[in-house]
């Protein structure tokens, strides 16, 4: 979608009565427009100094300490990340940290002493325009991100779309295409959605959403090959209490939706982490 077609899109938008938070979430879905910006580091540089207004970056990798000749400790296989956060695909960055296993307000351990993920997310923190900041996700070359999905044997990418470049039916629009290199974890996420009552639509059905660009962080990892979740507008949306989907306050007002879609993308990557070729010996 071009930002041509995105204002017109907003422009027809207008005149229907629909609360700003669906605006908001229409916005924030400039899922494979003409980016701006030709990498991430093209925008670092062309945006010197306004990291922390203009956009921002947050991770966490888990501190790993083995210093004994006959234990081993656990090592963390699975990396979740939010690359078109904030404002730029609304809700990605607060199911990252949930998936992830962090409450995306307070940030502690959720469920309490359940496991947790490494994550990294990029951030659009402007009043308005955050879509100038999306970067293809072939062309994020952040070398934090690219280190951390190279140390991992999975990466989940989660990113915002509309229903039409879904695919998705008018009389179903939220959905979520899952696409990516790995085919177990494609089908983990699958089963795992369809069982908490969420439609799913294969990526590979989808060429524009498949994620399946060898070039993409989703598949930069230690196997080659990751997984990449694209959300319609209408679905992230549906995770929120109505009239609370602002950047400001999604995190505090997630929703039972956003529970069950967080519970069943972690018990696809348990699924994924149990298989015998996710071993680290």
């Amino acid at each position: 979608m071009t930002y041509a077609d995105r204002r017109t899109v907003l422009a027809g938008l207008a005149g229907a009565a629909l609360s700003a938070s669906v605006l908001n979430a229409f916005a924030a879905s400039p899922a494979h427009a003409a980016d701006l910006y030709a990498s991430n580091t093209d925008l670092y540089t062309r945006l010197a100094g306004k990291e922390g207004t203009d956009f921002a970056r947050r991770y966490k990798r888990h501190e790993l300490f083995d210093n004994s000749d006959n234990l081993r400790q656990p090592f963390n296989r699975t990396t979740i990340m939010a690359i078109h956060g904030g404002g730029i695909e609304g809700g990605t960055s607060e199911l990252c940290l949930g998936i992830a296993g962090y409450h995306p307000a307070t940030l502690a351990v959720q469920p309490a002493g359940g496991p947790v993920h490494d994550y990294w997310m990029f951030e659009g923190t402007r009043v308005s325009d955050n879509g100038e900041l999306h970067v293809t996700s072939t062309r994020n070359d952040d070398r934090s991100a690219l280190s951390m999905a190279a140390c991992s044997l999975n990466v989940l990418s989660l990113h915002g779309c509309t229903a039409a470049q879904a695919g998705a039916s008018a009389g179903v629009p939220e959905a979520v295409v899952v696409g990516g290199l790995n085919a177990d974890f494609k089908r983990y996420l699958h089963e795992e959605f369809q069982a908490a009552g969420f439609h799913t639509i294969d990526g590979s059905t989808v060429p524009a959403l498949a994620g399946e660009d060898p070039d993409n962080i989703c598949n930069k990892t230690l196997l080659g090959k990751g997984a990449q979740l694209e959300m319609t507008a209408e679905l992230r949306q549906s995770m929120f209490d109505a009239g609370h989907f602002s950047r400001s306050e999604r995190p505090t007002h997630t929703n039972a939706g956003f529970d069950a879609f967080v519970g069943a993308a972690r018990k696809a990557i348990a699924r994924l982490e149990d298989r015998p070729d996710q071993a680290i010996l």
